[in-house]
């Protein structure tokens, strides 16, 4: 089934900007949330569909809420 709200990309970028704003590596984000490195490589590029216990993990490794993983982005220019 195709994502077709995009809320799939939303969480990848969230996630990704959320996780190097605190110098953190994927692995070091995996070992945080309990998670397989490959797996968070898989959400940061938007290829898993993660479920809702491991968007409350990611979210507290990350210091954050689930709900703010799942707000979009605001582009800047650059």
């Amino acid at each position: 089934m195709e994502d077709e709200t995009g809320i799939v990309e939303v969480l990848a970028e969230a996630v990704k900007k959320a996780r190097k704003g605190l110098g953190l590596s994927q692995e070091d984000l995996a070992l945080e949330a309990g998670l397989d490195r490959t797996y968070v490589s898989q959400v940061e590029r938007g290829t898993r569909n993660c479920t809702i216990i491991v968007l409350a993990r990611l979210a507290r490794a990350l210091k954050t809420s689930p709900d703010r993983l799942l707000v979009p982005q605001k582009k800047t220019r650059g």
